[in-house]
């Protein structure tokens, strides 16, 4: 495995007994439409040289799957190859605190992992850069979108064969597919959403014990229900907020605000 970055080691890694139901059925998804959706192979038995750089705690899970693409569109990704700090990755912190697994220039969706490299809940960012939950761990984020890659895949098979029909028109159905199953709701983009805000407190009278000492916020989603949200951008701290990064205990559901 290439691990170009500083990952933390400490963590336990992901068993993959927990998550060869809803790998095998991604896979016999794929293998039934095939014409509109395929695998991207994991790390241990691709033959194509591999830039991506997962964490340590992924490794079982990341040797087998890569990733999912629909109409040649990468709809999930354990493979992620170049990260940035830009876009909607402004205000998260370093690297090694976050796994991409879906993103676009204005929105992603990420694994958190709390400091010492163990995988925790997955958020969804979108344009306003507010995290919301979107799963509680990789393994429901997984069976999510099995269930939303499920949906799409039988609706672009309603529309009959993919060589009698329009490339270009399949593919955009495809994206708009799985916005309407999966990202809209977890990114923001849905009007009809009725996400529970989860609001940010100063540290000292949450409550909460071992947060960095020079946390300016916090925000406490360990009994929130998936769907939850929290506005990074409302934060009441000296400065530009914008210049602000978090950080995440409690596997990824304790999100500490620092100063740039």
């Amino acid at each position: 495995m290439n691990n170009s970055l500083p990952w933390p080691t400490e963590a336990e890694v992901l068993p993959l007994a927990s998550v060869r139901p809803v790998l095998d059925r991604l896979a016999s998804l794929v293998n039934t439409h095939d014409e509109d959706a395929e695998t991207i192979l994991g790390l241990a038995v691709t033959e194509e040289e591999v830039a991506a750089d997962p964490p340590p705690a992924l490794e079982q899970i990341g040797d087998e799957l890569g990733g999912i693409r629909v109409r040649g569109l990468t709809m999930l990704t354990l493979q992620i190859e170049d990260r940035t700090d830009v876009g909607p990755y402004t205000l998260l912190g370093a690297a090694t605190s976050f796994y991409p697994l879906y993103e676009t220039p204005e929105a992603a969706v990420v694994l958190a992992l709390d400091e010492d490299g163990t995988p925790g809940a997955v958020y969804g960012i979108g344009e306003d850069l507010a995290l919301q939950l979107a799963a509680e761990d990789l393994p429901s984020y997984l069976e999510r979108f099995a269930v939303a890659l499920e949906a799409t895949l039988a609706e672009l098979a309603a529309r009959g064969p993919a060589a009698e029909d329009s490339a270009s028109e399949r593919d955009e159905a495809a994206e708009q597919l799985m916005d309407e199953h999966l990202f809209a709701e977890i990114l923001g983009m849905s009007e009809d959403s009725d996400a529970t805000d989860v609001p940010l407190q100063d540290p000292a009278a949450s409550g909460i014990s071992g947060l960095p000492a020079d946390a300016l916020a916090v925000a406490d989603l360990r009994t929130a229900p998936v769907g939850s949200r929290v506005d990074l951008i409302e934060v009441e701290v000296p400065g530009d907020p914008l210049e602000t990064h978090v950080v995440w205990s409690e596997r990824g559901r304790v999100i500490a605000v620092l100063g740039g």
